[in-house]
């Protein structure tokens, strides 16, 4: 079983530690999402 990843993290720095290329995560319209941009946010707007 794969635990989620912490909600306090910065997209960067997940891309960096999944070794994803920068721009791997987008927002739902396509564009790159903002490095600094929390795992916690993107959560809470994919539930709207």
């Amino acid at each position: 079983m794969l635990r989620k990843t912490r909600s306090d993290k910065t997209v960067g720095k997940v891309e960096k530690d999944l070794g994803l290329a920068t721009g791997a995560i987008r927002n739902k319209d396509g564009r790159d999402t903002r490095s600094d941009k929390k795992l916690g946010t993107i959560r809470k707007e994919q539930s709207k």
